[in-house]
């Protein structure tokens, strides 16, 4: 496994043991993570710390420069908002853990030019299909269901 979606499981299973939603995200740029992240919607009471999002934020203020050349990677697919944060920032290329368990706005992100990779990977899949069971009711509610 790629290290950089490797990263990225580690915060989403640290988002888990937070009591939190198992998604991780991680920015990175010239083979460097510049920042990482988990969603942090129950233990913050954010309305935003999606995965994507908390990796962006953790990343710090960045040149447009810097975000035109960086790759992101997620374990799950992004959902409206990030996909937004994608495009609002250039990011041209995102590798996706997995997408069996919900489907983002992929066709979004290609039509506006925007690289993905769908890994698939059986860890991203197991760990949002035993959170979705166990905790439909956080599921539902950060993807605003």
């Amino acid at each position: 496994m790629d290290a950089f979606m490797h990263a990225a499981i580690e915060e989403a299973e640290a988002g888990l043991r937070e009591g939190g939603i198992p998604i991780g995200s991680v920015l990175v740029h010239g083979g460097r993570i510049l920042g990482r992240g988990h969603n942090r919607r129950v233990q913050q009471g954010s309305a935003i710390r999606h995965g994507e999002m908390d990796a962006l934020e953790n990343a710090g203020r960045l040149p447009a420069s810097i975000y035109r050349e960086s790759v992101l990677y997620t374990t799950l697919s992004p959902c409206p908002m990030c996909s937004g944060a994608i495009l609002l920032y250039g990011i041209p290329r995102v590798v996706i853990g997995e997408n069996r368990n919900f489907m983002g706005e992929e066709d979004l992100l290609r039509s506006r030019g925007v690289d993905l990779e769908i890994l698939q990977d059986a860890r991203c899949i197991a760990l949002m299909e035993a959170f979705m069971r166990d905790h439909p009711e956080l599921w539902n509610e950060d993807i605003g269901v």
